[in-house]
């Protein structure tokens, strides 16, 4: 049987969550939608009004791009360890990218390699907490507010990682999570975004609607030619639903066992592996700092990262490594830069399987697979 390196956990609880929106004959964004909104703005705790729904986090990041007006002569600073749909959201957007270096270790992107890439053209920057592993916030907010630099938080790993008591994602500018089928929390596609501005979070609720101003026939307040309407900003349909918000709604409620379970297999796999010299473990989390444990990642000899991932993959054990550096990738054209950390962190590193329905004969197949390999 395959292990997984993600896996989403899904019952009847969400199963009846959906009968419950068919039975409604509504099917679209509407009560759950809203409820959802609440609800993860309370598990941020933020503001209702600053948070919106989205149809996933790639979508929130083109819309972070034309909420912050990013276009032709602007750059972005980005660590090259990221998600391509951060990559392809700024230059859809005309602007060019800036790759930053990461710590190799915690593959997160730091004050100091920001900086280096700073320059007058510079409008925004967007970082990612690797894994769920919160990033310096404390260097990266004042580097940036001294340079008056955009802060957009990528989000998409750390539903619910916090740095000094405050959740991952609202520190920035904006910042943007994912619920797709391989994350913690899951509506099967889907995101939220969070805007510290309150008027760029009315501004997203129009551009992620077609930039249009007026509402339903019944929810206008118009009782003459309510089918007329206007458009202030051209903007996509980037919304969401009823059906993804209703599932969004259990998952949420199920999100600390999940964190639960995560944390569990990521300290299983400390104590069964740390006595191995081949291979390093991930850094330890500060003690201020929550993780959402999305990621387990180990680093070795390049050589010995290979065969490795070879050795579980021909044991049904599936792993990968994420993000391939978008420096590497010829579409951004920065194909001859260096960025030692990212390239290190590249050729060493390998995410295990970490999920909540991990059991823990899985975790001990796992394990003992990985030292059959050491053993060979």
């Amino acid at each position: 049987m395959n292990i997984n390196i993600f896996q989403p956990e899904l019952r009847d609880e969400e199963l009846a969550a959906v009968r419950e929106v068919f039975l409604s004959n509504w099917i679209g964004k509407g009560p759950k939608t809203d409820a959802f909104e609440e609800a993860f703005a309370k598990h941020l705790d933020v503001p209702h009004g600053q948070v919106r729904s989205i149809n996933s986090c790639t979508e929130g990041l083109f819309s972070a791009m034309q909420l912050l007006e990013v276009g032709p002569g602007d750059e972005v600073i980005m660590p090259s360890i990221s998600f391509v749909g951060a990559g392809n959201a700024v230059r859809a957007a005309g602007a060019e990218i800036a790759f930053c270096d990461v710590d190799p270790r915690t593959l997160n992107a730091t004050a100091a390699t920001i900086e280096r890439k700073i320059t007058p053209r510079t409008k925004a920057v967007v970082i990612i907490h690797y894994g769920g592993y919160p990033a310096d916030m404390d260097g990266i907010l004042t580097l940036l507010s001294d340079q008056g630099v955009a802060l957009i938080e990528d989000s998409a790993c750390s539903v619910a990682s916090r740095y000094r008591g405050r959740a991952c994602g609202t520190f920035g500018d904006i910042g943007i999570w994912s619920f797709d089928a391989m994350k913690i929390l899951v509506t099967g596609d889907g995101g939220m975004l969070y805007l510290r501005d309150r008027e760029l979070a009315e501004r997203a609720a129009s551009i992620n609607y077609l930039g249009l101003t007026s509402g339903s026939g019944f929810s206008s307040g118009v009782d003459r030619r309510w089918w007329e309407f206007d458009v202030e900003v051209f903007g996509r349909r980037s919304i969401t639903n009823d059906v993804a918000s209703a599932i969004g709604l259990v998952q949420l409620e199920k999100l600390p066992r999940f964190l639960e379970r995560r944390e569990e297999v990521h300290k299983a796999y400390d104590e069964a592996l740390g006595h191995l010299p081949w291979l390093t473990l991930p850094p330890a989390l500060p003690d201020d700092c929550t993780s959402s444990y999305y990621f387990y990642w180990i680093q070795m000899e390049p050589a010995t990262r290979d065969a490795l991932a070879r050795f579980l993959r021909e044991r049904s054990i599936y792993t990968t490594f994420r993000y391939f550096p978008l420096h590497w990738v010829k579409a951004y054209g920065s194909t001859n830069e260096t960025l030692p950390g990212c390239e290190a962190a590249a050729q060493q590193t390998l995410c295990l399987p970490i999920h909540q329905g991990l059991t823990d004969n899985d975790i001990e197949r796992v394990v003992e697979s990985v030292r059959a390999f050491g053993e060979g």
